[in-house]
């Protein structure tokens, strides 16, 4: 059984390529709520549907978010009305969270309603939320910073949602903090204990350390679980060469003083990671990971190239220490 630690678009890519060559129901992905907001009524869940979709084949490949072939009336109306916008949810995408949204109201926790739509996609493997519980990141803006020109700008030290900064204003603005509210008074989702303790192998996945993993290690008993699980747990680094693929990773771990390279993934992660693997890139670094008490590996790690999605997947499940 292979648990895998997930993000968004860096974790649906790895837990596709490691369904290359595994079978779907030996995969379990415990998946970031901290991204998770209330729009317009509707409980929205971006990184539990970026893996539902990209699992599904169903993703829009132009943007690694939303449905492919999507369409945008309902966006369309609420500028006409002069109402929020900025968050693009299309018309097919918009009934994926108004299901959730019923279902949550009628009282099925947030597992069970992910079950449901993983389900309807026919994937195979189990997805689970980090928590049926509200756990929402916060980041505080380092700057004076407003998100366009209609917008009253937000003084320095303010909180906002991670979706204000990342989609709202573009992750543009430079951060001071990250917090997980609600993390202290959360409970593991059902099944998500369990699915590191019977795991042979825990991947952590090449998702961002500070807001798509860090916010799944909030919520309380997992960061232990892993703890104790430490040597067959291996993680991806997000980081290449000192930058993200997709994303601010490598800004928000410099703005929050932490190494923009992969070391600043060890020092995050070696407490409850056995091994890092690490790209060919930074083959340069592996010593200096290894000072961190990490097993590194060193091979291609970007997906987006032929070929390297599978041989990636089979040198994670073979590169665990024992």
């Amino acid at each position: 059984m292979i648990t895998v630690i997930a993000g968004g678009v860096g974790a649906a890519r790895m837990l596709r390529a490691l369904l290359q060559v595994v079978d779907a129901s030996e995969v379990t992905a415990i998946v970031n709520v901290g991204d998770d907001l209330i729009l317009h009524g509707l409980h929205i869940s971006p990184d539990l549907d970026t893996v539902t979709y990209t699992l599904a084949d169903a993703i829009n490949p132009d943007t690694g978010w939303g449905l492919v072939n999507e369409s945008w009336q309902s966006r369309t109306m609420l500028e006409q009305y002069g109402g929020v916008s900025w968050f693009g949810l299309g018309d097919r995408d918009l009934g994926t969270h108004l299901y959730r949204t019923q279902r949550l109201h009628e009282g099925a926790d947030l597992a069970t309603v992910t079950a449901e739509i993983t389900a309807a996609w026919n994937l195979g493997l189990t997805v689970l939320p980090a928590t049926c519980d509200s756990l929402r990141t916060i980041v505080t803006l380092a700057t004076d910073d407003a998100a366009g020109s209609n917008t009253p700008i937000l003084a320095a030290g303010t909180e906002i949602s991670f979706q204000e900064y990342f989609v709202q204003r573009h992750h543009s603005v430079p951060i001071s903090n990250v917090r997980f509210e609600g993390a202290e008074d959360s409970m593991p989702a059902p099944g998500v204990l369990d699915a590191i303790e019977s795991a042979n192998l825990i991947v952590i996945a090449p998702s961002n350390p500070l807001v798509s993993i860090a916010p799944v290690l909030a919520v309380p008993g997992i960061r232990d679980a892993l703890v104790r699980r430490r040597n067959n747990v291996i993680a991806v680094s997000p980081i290449i060469a000192g930058a993200a693929l997709k994303g601010p990773a490598d800004r928000m771990l410099a703005e929050l003083g932490h190494d923009a390279s992969v070391l600043g993934v060890a020092a995050l992660y070696n407490e409850f990671a056995g091994t890092l693997v690490i790209d060919a890139a930074d083959d340069s670094l592996k010593s200096a990971v290894e000072s961190f008490g990490l097993n590194c590996i060193v091979t291609e790690t970007i997906m987006s190239k032929p070929g390297v999605s599978e041989s990636l997947a089979r040198t994670v499940l073979s590169g665990a220490t024992t």
